[in-house]
């Protein structure tokens, strides 16, 4: 899964961003609001967490923006504005979900993690195909029931295919769903991490290499 985190309280938006990583989830972190404007209209994000009181851009205009480009992406409105006319002001522009500061944290993983699934189309929380079972709730991953000791971008890579259920999945879109913005678009990480699951999973090997596509199981 993939979240652009907005909000301009640095350390909150980090320590946010630090804690979502560790939940194995690719994250980008801004701090104002036209610079979250840019990054969603050309990064295909599962979930934005967005502060409504940010510079440049205010994030009510960041969400109206969105809704209004028919984007799948869900919005979890995270603010320290709680009245209720504050709440339905937020949800009519188009967020998903609204959470007021202060937090807790396993509530806002469980919200992040359950605007994810909303923002695909609906699948159930396991996914398998070909002996491969991956578990998207408690991130396990199995074999013909044996289990598999994967990486996040592992579980990552292999949970992308088997959403993709049977369609090529170029390297390209690999990156954008598995890793954040921060990587080399020009790095081998797909190559390497694709190698590693594939003597993780072991022979016969499920995973098609479609020359000059992509990747497929």
């Amino acid at each position: 899964m993939r979240v652009l985190v907005v909000d301009d309280e640095v350390a909150l938006a980090e320590l946010v961003a630090k804690g979502l990583t560790r939940q194995d989830m690719a994250v980008d972190v801004v701090h104002r609001g036209d610079d979250a404007d840019e990054l969603l209209a050309v990064n295909a994000y599962d979930v934005v967490v967005l502060d409504r009181d940010v510079p440049g851009m205010h994030g009510d205009e960041v969400a109206r923006r969105l809704a209004e480009r028919g984007s799948v992406t869900r919005i979890l409105m995270l603010t320290a504005a709680s009245t209720l006319t504050d709440r339905v002001h937020g949800l009519e522009l188009g967020a998903d979900d609204y959470l007021t500061k202060p937090f807790e944290y396993p509530e806002l993983v469980a919200r992040v993690r359950a605007l994810g699934r909303r923002s695909v189309a609906p699948v159930a929380p396991v996914l398998e195909r070909a002996g491969l079972l991956v578990d998207t709730n408690r991130r396990i991953a199995t074999r013909d029931g044996r289990p598999l000791d994967l990486t996040a971008k592992e579980l990552g890579v292999l949970e992308t295919l088997l959403r993709a259920d049977g369609r090529v999945v170029s390297a390209e879109e690999l990156l954008e769903k598995v890793w954040d913005m921060n990587i080399d678009p020009f790095t081998a990480a797909v190559r390497v991490t694709m190698s590693k699951l594939r003597r993780k999973l072991g022979d016969p090997d499920p995973i098609r290499t479609v020359p000059g596509a992509g990747y497929a199981l």
